[in-house]
């Protein structure tokens, strides 16, 4: 399967699972069955590996569904505003506001604007770019959206949870506790950690599409969840 190919289509319950045909494929399940073919990136180590999802990179109908998805998801818990983490949870946390019938969402960066306020700033790694020292604004124009209304936070994947960690740490220098954290994948356990040292609530209210493995490889070569 070509890299452009993946995350361009949802597969039936009824199809052949990929998973025991290609170990570089992970399926990806909806609640309902559906499976989406996710690529397998090794880490580091060299010994695991996760699925990975670029939801940018998604087709529509891909992006469209995972969007509906969340958002159904969503509506038990009355969100008033999204609030989106850059880069890939801009493009969820867009769609998911539309699906909930809302006009707009709010779009936090790691561009600073000469408006910004550094005292409305944190600072920010993920698992996809380690090295890179970047800090989280929040457009202070913003704030009369956010102020005492009930906010859903957005993510296109929660991993290691020190890009979600960061949002919460700016929607707490805002005055903001979101009632509910939303992201297309749960990537292994291993936020759960990172999450329950800012507070308990927090692995409670974090809401997926789906949920896939940290992966381990065998002797033979092929990925297995951990």
């Amino acid at each position: 399967m070509r890299p452009h190919d993946f995350w361009q289509q949802i597969e039936d319950p009824s199809t052949s699972d990929a998973e025991e045909s290609d170990p570089n494929r992970y399926p990806a399940r909806f609640d309902d069955g559906r499976r989406l073919l996710l690529p397998v990136r090794p880490l580091a180590d060299g010994r695991h590996a996760l699925a990975s999802l670029i939801v940018n990179q998604a087709s529509f109908e891909v992006a469209d569904a995972i969007a509906a998805d969340l958002a159904a998801k969503l509506t038990a818990f009355a969100p008033e505003v999204v609030v989106g983490l850059p880069t890939l949870g801009l493009t969820l946390a867009s769609a998911v506001a539309q699906k909930l019938g809302h006009s707009r969402y709010v779009p936090l960066g790691t561009s600073r604007k000469f408006w910004y306020l550094d005292e409305l700033s944190v600072p920010l790694s993920s698992i996809t770019t380690p090295n890179q020292q970047k800090r989280l604004y929040v457009d202070p124009r913003m704030s009369p959206l956010l102020a005492r209304r009930r906010v859903a936070l957005i993510d296109d994947v929660v991993s290691s949870g020190a890009s979600m960690a960061a949002g919460l740490q700016l929607m707490e220098l805002c005055g903001v506790e979101p009632v509910v954290l939303g992201v297309a994948m749960l990537q292994s356990d291993r936020w759960r950690e990172r999450l329950n040292a800012i507070a308990p609530v927090w692995p409670e209210r974090m809401i997926g599409v789906f949920r896939t493995p940290l992966l381990s490889r065998t002797p033979n070569g092929r990925w297995i969840s951990h």
